[in-house]
C-alpha cells in the first residue's frame, strides 16, 4: 500500500488521507456475509457524501478459522502488524472455543493493540420488534473497559502447579479455597480504569450528553470494583471540574449550566434502572465483565443484537466489528442480518472524521427497518414485514443510501 494512504496519529489527533487502505478481517461464520452485505452501502455513503474525492481500500488479512485454513496461527502476526501500521480495521465475527482450545482473538485483539475502550451505542429504530414497551426510552452509549478485569486470562486448572501453589498460598492466610476449585484473578488497575472514564467523560462533553454512569459491584469487591469507582470519581474532581461534577458532591445544589452528571450505579440494579427508567441515562462506563453483560442485555431491549454496533478503541487506534457472534447454524444460507455490520461501518466513519457518510448510513438503515423490510431474525411471528435475504437487505441500504442523497441535493 502506498504510504499516502497509511492513516497517521500526531498530537492526540487522528489524520485521515483521502483513500485510507483499511484492513478487513472476513470473520468465520456469517462473518463473510455479512462484511460483503454491508459494503455496497458503506462505500455510497462516501462515494456521494464527497463526490468521489473520498474512497476506502479496503484489503483482507485474516484470523480465526480462515487463517487456520491457509497454515497460519489463528491470529497472525501479519494480521496484528497490518492493524498497527494501518490504525483501523473492521473485522467480522470469530469464532472463541467454549471450555478450552484458543483464546477469544477478540480478547487478544483488544489486549495486543491496547483498544481498552469497547464503544457500544444502543438504541432502538423504528419497526424493529422488542420485548419492551417502550424501547425507544433507551438511548445509552457502553464504555466497557477492555484490556483487565477477568477477561485478562490469569486462571489456573484445577490440579495444575500454578493452581496448586496459589491455592496453599491462599490457605495460609485463611481463605477457604476449596480442593476441587479452579482460580481465576480480576485485575483492575487504576490507570486503566481511569482512562476509561476519562473516554467516557470525552465522548459525552463532545456529544453534549447529560449524564455519565459508573457501574460496578463495589458493595462486594471494594478492591476492585470499588475502587474503579472511586478511581472515576478522581478524574471527575481533578480533571473536568466546571465541565463535569459528581452527583454526590453537588449536596443537594443544582449542577452548572452544562455541566455534566457524573453518578455510580451497583451492576445488578443497573440492569433494572435501564428497563425502569431508561431515559435517565446517557453514557455508561464500566469493567469489562460488566460491559459485556450489561452491553447485551440493553441490545435486547431494542431488538437485539443484529441492530448493535461495536468498536474497539485505543490511542489512535481502533478495530471495529458487531456485537453478534458467527451464528455457524445459518452461515450460507443468505439469511444473516447485516445489520449490526452496517451500523459498524457507520461507526467506523464518523471515527475517521467522515460524519456526513456515517449519519447517511444510519439513516438509511433505519428507513429500511422502518419501511418493513428485514432479515428473518426480526421477521419471525409478524406476516405483515417484507422478509429479506443478508445480501438483499444490504443491497436495499445502499440504494436508500442513494436515493436520499439524491433527494437533499433537489
Amino acid at each position: 500500500m502506498a504510504t499516502d494512504s497509511l492513516i497517521r496519529f500526531e498530537n492526540g489527533l487522528l489524520i485521515v488521507p483521502d483513500h485510507p487502505a483499511i484492513p478487513v478481517i472476513p470473520g468465520d461464520g456469517i462473518g463473510p456475509e455479512v462484511i460483503a452485505a454491508s459494503r455496497p452501502a458503506i462505500d455510497a455513503a462516501v462515494e456521494r457524501c464527497y463526490g468521489g474525492t473520498r474512497s476506502i481500500q479496503w484489503f483482507e488479512v485474516f484470523a480465526g478459522i480462515a487463517a487456520v485454513e491457509k497454515g497460519l496461527d489463528v491470529l497472525p502476526a501479519e494480521t496484528l502488524e497490518a492493524i498497527r501500521k494501518h490504525r483501523v480495521a473492521i473485522k467480522g465475527p470469530t469464532m472463541t472455543p467454549t471450555g478450552g482450545g484458543h483464546r477469544s482473538i477478540n480478547v487478544v485483539l483488544r489486549q495486543a493493540l491496547d483498544l481498552y475502550s469497547n464503544v457500544r451505542p444502543v438504541r432502538y429504530f423504528h419497526g424493529v420488534k422488542s420485548p419492551v414497551k417502550n424501547p425507544h426510552a433507551l438511548d445509552v452509549t457502553i464504555f466497557r473497559e477492555n484490556t483487565e478485569d477477568v477477561y485478562a486470562g490469569v486462571e489456573f486448572e484445577n490440579g495444575s502447579p500454578g493452581e496448586l501453589e496459589l491455592a496453599s498460598w491462599l490457605r495460609t492466610k485463611n481463605y477457604p479455597i476449596p480442593e476441587d476449585a479452579g482460580l481465576g484473578i480480576k485485575i483492575i488497575s487504576k490507570a486503566k480504569s481511569q482512562r476509561l472514564v476519562r473516554a467516557a467523560i470525552e465522548y459525552a462533553l463532545a456529544r453534549k450528553l447529560h449524564r455519565v454512569t459508573l457501574v460496578h459491584k463495589g458493595n462486594i469487591m471494594k478492591a476492585t470494583e470499588g475502587a474503579f469507582a472511586r478511581w472515576g470519581f478522581e478524574v471527575v474532581r481533578e480533571e473536568y471540574a466546571g465541565r463535569a461534577v459528581v452527583v454526590a458532591d453537588l449536596k443537594g445544589a443544582l449542577p452548572q449550566e452544562g455541566q455534566i452528571l457524573v453518578d455510580d450505579r451497583i451492576a445488578d440494579a443497573m440492569f433494572q434502572d435501564l428497563i425502569l427508567q431508561p431515559r435517565k441515562f446517557a453514557v455508561i462506563a464500566t469493567t469489562n465483565l460488566n460491559g459485556d453483560y450489561l452491553s447485551d442485555a440493553c441490545a435486547a431491549q431494542v431488538g437485539g443484537l443484529g441492530v448493535a454496533p461495536g468498536a474497539n478503541i485505543g490511542e489512535g487506534m481502533a478495530v471495529f466489528e458487531p456485537t453478534h457472534g458467527t451464528a455457524p447454524d445459518i452461515a450460507g444460507k443468505g439469511i444473516a442480518n447485516p445489520g449490526s455490520m452496517l451500523l459498524t461501518g457507520a461507526m467506523l466513519l464518523e471515527y475517521l472524521g467522515w460524519v456526513e457518510a456515517s449519519q447517511l448510513v444510519v439513516d438509511s438503515f433505519a428507513s429500511v427497518v422502518g419501511s418493513g423490510r428485514m432479515t428473518i431474525d426480526l421477521v419471525v411471528g409478524r406476516p405483515e414485514i417484507q422478509l429479506m435475504s443478508t445480501t438483499g437487505f444490504g443491497d436495499a441500504v445502499a440504494e436508500e443510501v442513494i436515493r436520499r442523497h439524491r433527494a437533499t441535493r433537489r
